[in-house]
Parts: structure tokens; sequence; C-alpha cells
């Protein structure tokens, strides 16, 4: 009798502290929740500080979205990496506003940046339309750096409208590797056939997650194991409390939480341009960069050919040996960084800037 009722007891007492534990666990998802859904990225109230306003502006077909800030200096204008937006560099924007006229464009297929159904998704397009940007809005000649996508960009400005830039900044750009066919080599082609299978299946309404499901093991690699579905989870919770805007995911890797920011916007119609070489087109990058006649600076970062022969990252030494050869006035500097030096490295990025653009 006395056995049953100890026995009792302890159950009892073991059912108290199963309940108390699940109570807590579900305050705790609650307050993550909460939490989750109402984040706000911190470098949104520093933009502000720093007077760096969001606006957009209809230049011929494109109403472009951009971000300015005041004019305390030269014309500086950023070309985000491919798969992000403009809001990548609000890591840097702040302290370069100080000393720049700053302008981060969302150019098509990015960010909030509208156009047609039809618009050729090309460098020549693309470079044509910035280039009027630059003469219609920023209206003097502009420093120019880009990431990645936004290099290439950034060099067809330097060789087809010198008129319109005073020195580049190339932060690890693609050039030669993205080129068709040795665009296949690379780590970022199964990126460009993901946006090419949902071009052409149009099965699914919201790149995003498809991304997100097709290159689970980039997010293994980034943010963990079986990230995916916790990732899903939160960007549709964040979109269900906060529609229409940026989905922005609090515990994700810097890198990795505003790469999903620009997938929330990206047109896959961008990615598929490289998928089949119709991006470059008529835009050869050993050609360009011989035209380019202002002073170039190199930014070199990381890289790595892996087991399958891909390379992961913008160039190997090779070519970026071959871009420093190629054009007439150009430094280089080699930065242990990831490819979007300017998230991974921020306060080396503006220094670099500020080194290269304002001793010229």
């Amino acid at each position: 009798m006395a056995f049953n009722i100890i026995l009792n007891s302890k159950l009892k007492i073991f059912l108290f502290v199963i309940g108390i534990i699940i109570l807590l666990l579900a305050m705790a998802f609650i307050i993550f929740r909460f939490y989750l859904n109402n984040y706000k990225d911190p470098w949104h109230e520093k933009l502000a500080q720093a007077g760096v306003t969001e606006k957009n502006v209809q230049i011929g077909q494109v109403n472009f979205n951009y971000a300015e800030g005041p004019d305390n200096g030269p014309a500086l204008l950023l070309l985000n990496a491919q798969h992000m937006d403009w809001y990548s560099y609000s890591r840097v924007m702040p302290e370069l506003s100080t000393k720049f006229h700053v302008f981060a464009v969302d150019y098509p297929g990015h960010g909030k940046t509208t156009y047609p159904e039809k618009y050729p998704m090309n460098a020549n397009q693309i470079g044509g339309d910035l280039a009027t940007l630059i003469e219609t809005v920023i209206q003097e000649p502009a420093y120019v750096t880009g990431n990645s996508s936004g290099g290439l960009l950034t060099t067809w400005l330097a060789a087809n409208k010198p008129e319109l830039v005073k020195a580049i900044v190339l932060e690890d750009p693609p050039l030669f590797n993205s080129e068709y066919p040795k665009v296949k080599e690379t780590v970022a082609y199964r990126s460009f056939s993901t946006a090419h299978n949902y071009v052409e299946e149009i099965e699914n309404d919201d790149f995003l997650l498809y991304w997100l499901e097709s290159n689970s093991a980039f997010f293994e690699k980034h943010a963990g194991k079986f990230s995916v579905p916790l990732i899903k989870s939160a960007v549709n919770s964040y979109r269900s409390s906060n529609p229409g805007e940026a989905v922005e995911i609090s515990f994700l890797p810097d890198t990795v939480r505003l790469m999903i920011r620009g997938f929330n916007y990206y047109d896959p119609h961008f990615g598929n341009a490289f998928y089949d070489g119709s991006w470059n087109g008529d835009f050869d990058h050993a050609q360009a960069l011989g035209k380019i006649t202002c002073p170039a600076l190199l930014i070199h970062a990381n890289f790595e050919i892996l087991d399958s022969g891909e390379l992961y990252g913008g160039l190997d030494q090779d070519e970026a040996d071959r871009v420093v050869s190629l054009i007439p006035n150009c430094e280089y500097i080699r930065v242990d960084s990831d490819h979007v030096t300017h998230l991974d490295n921020p306060d080396q990025f503006i220094q670099i800037i500020e080194d290269f653009f304002l001793s010229e």
C-alpha cells in the first residue's frame, strides 16, 4: 500500500514536471515566433540615421528602385550581386555616405524594380538602361562598383559609356566563366539551372520556396543540416505577418539572410538568361575589358575548385590575372573573403573603396 502511494506520488511529480516543460516550450515557441515575425534588420535604422532613403524613377520601360544617400561627395553607384537587392549594401552605405553621394540600384531582375513582361534580360539592355539612369538621376560621371553580376554590369558601363564612369572597382565579378558554355563548369550554374527549370515548368508561383527546395545542399552548408524545413516555415510565417514586405529571417547568417531577402524579389528569367547564354549576348568580356580606359581595381575573393571540377567563387587565379592584363590601367587586391566581400568583410570593403576612389 505504502509502495503504491510512493509510486503514485512520483508519477504525479513526473507528470507535473513534464507539464511544466511542455508549457515552457510552448511559451518559448510563442515568444520566438513573435520575435521572428516582428524582426526588423537593425541596419534599417542605421541607414535612416545616415540619411539614406529609398526612391524610384521611371527610365524608359523600367521603373528603377534605388537607395540614395546625402550629397557628401562624388557620386558612387553600387550594383549588387545576382540574387540580392540594393539592401545588401546596407552594412557599408552609412559609412560610405559620409564621403560619397551614394546610389545603390536594383537593376532589372532584382529588388522592387519593375519592367514589362518581355523585357530583354541581357547586359546590353540592362547596361543601357543603367547608363540612362546615371544621366537622368545622378547627372554626373560616377564612380561605379559592382559585385558578381553587378561587376559584369560595371564592366559594361566602363567599356561602353566611358564618359559616365570616372573609375571602377570590380568586386569578384564572374568574368569569362559566366560566358556560355564555360558557365556550365561553375557552381553558380546550379542556381541558373534552378531558374531555368522554374521558368520552363511554371508549376510553382513562388520562386523563393522553389529555390529553397531545389538547393538544400547550399543551406545545409551555410545554415546547418535540416535547415530548409525550418527556413521555409519561417518564410511562410514572416510573410503571413508582414504581407508585401521584404522577408527578413533573424536566425540566419548575414549573407544567407540577405540572399533570402533578395530571392523574395528575384526574377528567375535573369538566371535563365545565364543558363542559356543569352544574358551576355553580344557582350564579349575580353573585348569589353580591353576597351576600359578609366582607372580600375579588381577585388579577388576566395575561390575553390571542387572535386567535380566546378569553380566555387567568382574567379580563379588565371581568370583574375587575365582581367588585370586586359584592362590598361588596373590594380589588383586579393582578399580573404567570401564572394560578397561587402557583407563578409564590410570594413575592409569600405577602406578599399575609399582608398581607391578618393585617391583618384
